[in-house]
């Protein structure tokens, strides 16, 4: 059996792999070391959770113990899709150079561009960075990729899914054409394949049986339900993920729960917080501040559940996952098999429950396709009856305007109908005199407003200037108005001889 003694590491890089606790490589890393050493080009094909992310950064760190990096230009360059994977990557590096004098710069969105500047400026040996950051660095002029001798790129489909492919076209123009690449992906995709066709040379292919099953530590089970209504199956779907976590009770010391959209992320948090349950959400929209605070939270054990989008289903490294819910079918199959391998880990125990409503058959039968078995069904827990959300009644016709806020027509209280009263003689008779007590003295007449000396010379000289202003625009106040019916035009009166 092949050990890390037999590929010729670096014996610093060797020792700290010793002290990480690893003495026999694996299959892809027993393939990928020995000839990334010789300087050729491999081609990896593997899944997340294969060891693939030491099989580069050995051979990555041992080829760079000789030399020294030079200011804004890096002498490898390590592409990753997520912020998350690419910090994972970093840490590996620490861990696996520390006996050496290696520095490295992680260029990631959500950081200030201020302290990336600084690490670039002193000049790093290694730059792992996300497409997208790479080139806003590229762009401000911040950044050479001319002394590039390594480069990696990791979970190639995943970015082809994120649409990063034509950044890495971009990004492979930029650095010299004599560099080493290392290409690790998890399918061979055609935009994938004509990528290593174009920027590979003669590479060494390396495919590890692709990861189709799922491990035997990992209790699986498909709840599957109905809604009472269509509108309403979102609302019962969180209901009965709530219900689930408080039936699993102590054993469910902390769980990762994937929703399939990022807005659903932040909706079934905000539903957990709501209800007692500690829960935060991380996707790609919130700040890296955010995704990292979060994300150590969970590991340390301070925050107990984790909704997360498929930014977190691969990379992640969190080996006490008790729990996973997944909230969502996932859209890909191959998401299945990635987000419960977050739990089951190292040996340990866990479990996985996925909810399936009847609009999840086409996705199910896909997962179930590749596993080629079926998903073990798991009964459903009654739902409280005061968890159950009440269906929203439906509003009535005109329900909601001013004119549902009248009264109803039988509710309205009828005006009393006037009766035509018979004038009695008494009372005829009787009208005089009172007309003549309630009759009002009669105001006299306001006295004639005698005109101001001081204001007539001023009235006189505003009517002077209003009838200059009627003469320059051609007004004569004193001329007739004259009409159609007064003037007839003169070719009306003509007449015309017919030829």
């Amino acid at each position: 059996m092949t050990k890390f003694s037999d590929l010729k590491l670096d014996p610093k890089v060797l020792k700290a792999v010793v002290e990480a606790g690893y003495e026999t490589p694996t299959p892809i890393q027993a393939q990928a070391i020995p000839a990334a050493l010789e300087g050729r080009d491999v081609l990896g094909i593997a899944q997340t959770g294969t060891g693939k992310t030491a099989g580069f950064v050995l051979p990555l760190v041992t080829r760079l113990a000789r030399g020294r990096a030079r200011a804004r230009m890096p002498r490898s360059l390590v592409l990753a899709p997520t912020r998350e994977l690419a910090a994972q990557v970093a840490e590996s590096f620490d861990t696996y150079s520390k006996y050496t004098k290696l520095t490295k710069a992680l260029l990631i969105g959500g950081v200030s561009f201020g302290e990336q500047d600084k690490l670039i400026d002193r000049g790093v040996d290694v730059l792992i960075a996300t497409p997208g950051r790479l080139l806003d660095h590229f762009e401000r002029g911040k950044l050479l990729l001319t002394g590039v001798e390594v480069m990696v790129v990791d979970e190639a489909d995943r970015m082809l899914d994120m649409g990063f492919i034509p950044d890495i076209e971009r990004i492979f123009q930029l650095t010299p054409f004599t560099r080493q690449t290392l290409f690790f992906s998890a399918t061979m995709a055609p935009e994938i394949e004509r990528i290593t066709n174009q920027f590979l040379s003669n590479p060494l292919k390396v495919e590890v049986a692709r990861q189709a099953t799922t491990a035997e530590s990992i209790e699986q089970r498909l709840i599957e339900f109905r809604p009472s209504r269509k509108d309403r199956t979102f609302a019962e779907k969180r209901a009965l993920l709530r219900e689930l976590i408080v039936a699993e009770g102590e054993a469910c010391k902390n769980a990762i729960i994937f929703c399939n959209r990022k807005i659903d992320v932040d909706v079934v948090a905000k539903s957990l917080k709501q209800h007692g349950f500690d829960a935060a959400p991380i996707h790609g929209d919130l700040d890296q501040s955010v995704r990292t605070r979060t994300l150590d939270g969970f590991r340390d054990g301070s925050l107990r559940f984790l909704v997360a989008s498929d930014v977190a289903a691969r990379g992640l490294d969190i080996p006490a996952v008790s729990h996973v819910f997944n909230f969502d079918v996932p859209s890909h199959a191959e998401d299945y098999v990635h987000r419960i391998g977050r739990t089951g880990r190292a040996g340990r125990k866990g479990k996985a429950f996925t909810l399936s409503s009847p609009s999840d058959e086409k996705y199910l039968g896909a997962i179930e396709h590749m596993l080629q078995k079926p998903l073990p069904r798991g009964e459903a827990p009654e739902v409280a009856a005061d968890e159950r959300p009440e269906p929203a009644p439906k509003p009535k016709r005109g329900e909601g305007s001013e004119r549902a806020a009248r009264p109803a027509r039988a509710e309205r209280p009828r005006r009393a109908r006037r009766e035509p009263v018979e004038a009695q003689p008494e009372a005829v008779a009787s009208q005089p005199e009172a007309a003549a007590k309630v009759e009002k003295p009669v105001e006299p007449a306001p006295a004639p407003v005698q005109p101001d000396p001081a204001n007539a010379d001023e009235r006189g000289r505003n009517d002077k200037r209003g009838d200059r202003r009627d003469r320059r625009r051609g007004r004569d106040n004193d001329a007739p108005v004259v009409g159609m019916g007064d003037h007839v035009p003169d070719f009306l009166t003509r007449t015309f001889r017919s030829v």
